[in-house]
């Protein structure tokens, strides 16, 4: 046997011996690397807030102070601003409403700029939410998404000591000509033990009904 046969023998082992271990750490590299990062989820845009009767709006105009004014929304949906009465407000967003207010004192104020604050919040009748009966403060608030029955007994101050909360109900209708539905709830149980399972989330236009308790 040559020398040359005698190198290529040797080689073949030492080849056979580095290929596997490579092949070891790249097996090696792969399961320990971290897998690859996930999209982060898309989160939505909250919807524009739509005025209704019984909110409180601020409306300024740039460099008007005489213009600016702070009232209620009128029960009719209307408010009345310097040189621009009886506008009609409800169902409007704020920027809606400030782009119309623009607009209407064009015919007397140059370039106006028009800005609209909501301060006081109720919210159009749809998109209401109401308590009645043996509330601290029964009241009236504009939905929020993903209010839940504690939040609004929060925003009411809580439950009368005549009231008989774990006989409360919610009352639901999926559409204004559809039966009313009725949903149980145990306030008591949720405010005084903590049971959350009783903190039902509400829905626009669902009313909580708190009883009077028996004496």
């Amino acid at each position: 046997m040559t020398e040359t046969d005698m190198k290529t023998r040797l080689q073949r082992p030492l080849r056979s011996t580095l290929l596997a271990a490579g092949l070891a750490a790249t097996l090696a590299a792969c399961e320990s690397a971290p897998p690859p990062a996930q999209p982060a989820p898309q989160i939505g845009r909250a919807p524009d807030y739509v005025i209704g009767p019984g909110d409180t709006l601020r409306v300024d105009v740039y460099r008007q102070p005489e213009l600016s004014v702070a009232l209620p929304v009128r029960p009719d949906g209307r408010m009345s601003l310097p040189l621009v009465p009886d506008v009609e407000v409800a169902g409007k967003t704020p920027t809606e409403l400030a782009k119309e207010i623009e607009q209407k004192l064009r015919a007397y104020v140059r370039e106006p700029t028009v800005s609209v604050m909501v301060t006081s919040f109720t919210g159009v009748p749809g998109k209401q939410v109401r308590v009645i009966g043996e509330a601290a403060q029964p009241l009236t608030v504009a939905y929020v998404e993903g209010m839940s029955v504690l939040d609004v007994v929060i925003r009411a101050g809580g439950l009368t000591r005549y009231a008989s909360g774990n006989r409360a109900e919610i009352i639901r209708r999926e559409n204004p000509d559809a039966p009313p539905q009725i949903i149980r709830v145990r306030l008591n149980d949720l405010i005084r033990d903590g049971d959350i399972t009783q903190d039902v989330q509400m829905r626009p236009g669902d009313t909580l009904v708190i009883p009077q308790g028996w004496f």
